[in-house]
């Protein structure tokens, strides 16, 4: 039921894009102008699921270089912000650090990765990049800090359906946080800057818990299905836990199919000795 549940808010809270003015809160372009961002998002950041990413060179908030490829054997969750953004930056940055702790709590501390890249290069550094974490919380939480060159904002951008413009009041973008799996691939989006804990968590679970990894034990692969099929989500407490009544369901279950397949092949063994 709670499989159920966390299926259902997956695919009907499903907001469309956010696509942020700069100037947002205050006053707003024409109707058409906002229609014609809402659909190019969407295509744009839709189109994206499923392309494999180039190795982009980035530098992080220590001031070494890391590339796309230095995240490979584990998912990845990339947010583009920039660091002078006075509201809706934050506010996502906020929310998506407690969804993350949730997944954490849920498939492992290390089963994936976060990142946070400044789309900004002129001005989103190192140093800015490090401020900005501090403000939301977020210094001390093991995620990647990004920052890099325009010509690298602007290709992986591209790649990733990640529109945003400048703007008088510093840019308009899309809001969204890209899933990216083991081998680089965009597997999903997630829009909004606040958005259902299921809408990150499910994508995350499946490629953390749902897939086979290489060079893994039967018995390793066997641990992460039980994980995947008993690990739900709970409306109630907004997060995830180990449901014991699936597990003890699933234990039943294998049991009767054990004993149906030894009662047939006793009976067949019977068989065999009377003829």
């Amino acid at each position: 039921m709670r499989h159920l549940l966390a299926l259902l808010l997956v695919v009907f809270s499903a907001a469309p894009p956010h696509f942020v003015s700069a100037n947002e809160g205050g006053t707003s372009g024409p109707d058409s102008v906002k229609n014609f961002q809402y659909k190019t998002a969407l295509q744009s950041s839709q189109a994206a699921i499923g392309r494999k990413l180039d190795d982009y060179l980035f530098t992080d908030q220590n001031g070494r270089s890391i590339r796309v490829s230095d995240f490979h054997g584990k998912p990845l969750v990339l947010s583009l912000i920039y660091t002078s953004c006075y509201h809706i930056c934050p506010m996502t940055t906020r929310h998506l650090s407690k969804v993350v702790e949730k997944a954490r709590e849920a498939l492992g501390h290390d089963s994936f990765s976060v990142a946070v890249l400044g789309f900004d290069a002129q001005h989103d550094t190192p140093q800015a990049m490090i401020s900005y974490a501090k403000k939301q919380g977020i210094a001390n939480a093991e995620w990647f800090l990004l920052s890099a060159d325009s010509d690298t904002v602007n290709a992986l951008s591209k790649q990733l359906g990640f529109l945003f413009f400048t703007s008088p009041n510093g840019f308009d973008h899309i809001v969204q946080a890209s899933v990216i799996d083991a081998n680089r691939i965009v597997y999903t989006q997630v829009y909004g800057e606040v958005f259902e804990t299921p809408l990150l968590v499910e994508p995350l679970k499946d490629l953390v818990l749902g897939r086979p990894k290489p060079g893994q034990s039967f018995f390793e692969e066997l641990v992460d299905k039980v994980r995947f099929f008993c690990t739900a989500y709970d409306p109630s407490r907004d997060g995830y836990q180990f449901d014991y009544s699936l597990f003890i369901g699933l234990v039943i279950g294998a049991m009767i199919i054990l004993s149906g397949l030894l009662f047939v092949f006793f009976e067949l063994l019977k068989k065999r000795r009377l003829d």
